[in-house]
């Protein structure tokens, strides 16, 4: 099995006093059932129920006192009580709006009892029309490896140490630059990353992927009931790969013919699924960040190993030198937003990118990042510093010194003159490998 880091956020929440039932969000096989199975050997009773099952399901359904219902559920399932911790796991919640709303009596009857819920966003959206119960449940975010958690795998851990002191990594660049390449062309989906690490072969993993973009395609068939939504998610499924890292226009969506509102409930669909983001622009170089949601998005998918799949540039990847060369940067983009998520295992985390709509001077840097009060821009580019003139323009108006740039070379940091007014900031040159530790090196060199 693969080690994920979610395991010590589970472990935190079991010893937290305040802890509520905790709803476990993610995409579809991004390991949310085996990462709680093997949570679940540190309890003295484990219980698992999956209300894809009728039999699990009229369990949690039958109307009788909490009490004789965990009664119950022990025997439904064939274990005897121990003494101890107890841990409930119910997944495919969404089957099931009477044990939706059952979470809000087991936080408020027996808090003793730990409860995990988890199931398919897509489901659940669409086809429940009932809501968890406010402020008695909690969430958490689990998405396909990291590539700390991509290294692992690999067999290695003795990088993880190097990728928390960043001057330590540039003896091993080489190395490290790598893996990183090839986690870029594998991605982070489990099942894929546990293939690639027994059979070390990037082309050995087709039927897995195939078997993700089907699954996601038959959710749609299942719960989409508008048939002009319907279409225009199958379209998205079928060809919106390609768009990675690009800013898209909704209405005509990649010459599809869809209106904008089709277009726009559609991305709202595979947004909750947690399959895709829409990342909206900014002018804000301080906090509080306000998204500019009237303007174009740029669109990021949850993986990119699926994205090179479905898109069909394995091919160039694998024979690059350089992958921000690769869809003019877009590859580059699209990994570098989908490690920026795995900084924290929040649910409601959006990635922004800064751009200034001036006709005569527009502007663009990639991304934006927040750590504390502090508004850190981040451009995910080669060049000389000069050359960064939308870094240059963002940092000409923030009140703060320091911005990064993510590329394939190795980490250093320049002071740099602004081009525009003269002063000095820090440029932080960020390895891909180490965007898995921005937090850590903003704090420190802040």
């Amino acid at each position: 099995m693969i080690e994920r880091t979610a395991l010590q956020e589970l472990e935190n929440w079991k010893n937290n006093e305040y802890r509520k039932p905790l709803i476990l969000r993610g995409a579809r096989q991004v390991g949310k059932t085996t990462i709680v199975n093997n949570f679940g050997k540190s309890y003295d009773n484990y219980l698992y129920f999956n209300l894809e099952k009728l039999s699990h399901r009229e369990t949690l359904e039958h109307e009788m006192p909490l009490d004789d219902k965990i009664n119950m559920m022990f025997a439904a399932v064939g274990k005897v009580r121990k003494q101890g911790q107890t841990l409930i796991f119910i997944d495919e919640i969404q089957n099931s709006p009477k044990t939706i709303a059952l979470l809000r009596y087991f936080y408020e009857e027996r808090p003793d009892l730990h409860i995990i819920a988890a199931g398919s966003l897509l489901e659940n959206i669409v086809d429940v029309k009932a809501s968890f119960p406010v402020g008695r449940v909690q969430y958490m975010a689990l998405r396909p490896c990291s590539f700390r958690e991509f290294a692992t795998a690999m067999g290695k851990d003795n990088f993880l140490q190097i990728l928390d002191n960043p001057q330590y990594s540039i003896p091993m660049h080489s190395e490290l630059i790598s893996i990183f390449n090839q986690y870029t062309i594998v991605g982070g989906m489990p099942e894929v990353v546990q293939r690639f690490s027994q059979k070390r072969d990037l082309l050995a993993m087709d039927d897995i992927y195939d078997t993700l973009l089907q699954a996601y395609r038959d959710d749609t068939e299942k719960y989409v009931r508008q048939n002009k939504i319907l279409e225009t998610v199958r379209f998205i499924l079928e060809t919106g790969w390609r768009a990675a890292g690009e800013t898209v226009t909704l209405g005509n969506f990649m010459d599809s013919g869809y209106k904008s509102n089709e277009v726009k409930q559609a991305f709202k669909l595979l947004e909750k699924a947690m399959l895709l983001e829409l990342a909206y622009p900014t002018e804000s170089v301080q906090v509080p960040v306000m998204p500019q949601i009237n303007r174009a998005p740029k669109l990021f998918w949850l993986d990119t190993g699926l994205v090179n799949y479905a898109a069909g540039v394995r091919s160039d990847i694998i024979t690059a030198k350089n992958i921000l060369d690769i869809w003019r940067g877009r590859i580059g983009e699209q990994i570098t937003a989908q490690e920026l998520l795995t900084l924290n295992n929040k649910v409601g985390q959006r990635r922004n990118f800064w751009a200034r709509n001036k006709a005569q001077s527009p502007a663009e840097v990639d991304f934006i990042y927040q750590v504390d009060s502090q508004i850190i821009p981040i451009e995910v580019k080669m060049g000389h510093n000069s050359s960064l003139k939308s870094l240059h323009s963002f940092m000409s108006q923030s009140p703060n010194n320091l911005a990064v740039r993510v590329w394939p070379e190795a980490f250093s940091v320049d002071d740099v003159k602004n081009s525009l007014n003269g002063k000095t900031f820090r440029l932080i040159n960020l390895p891909l490998y180490l965007v898995g530790s921005l937090d850590k090196v903003v704090r420190e060199l802040g």
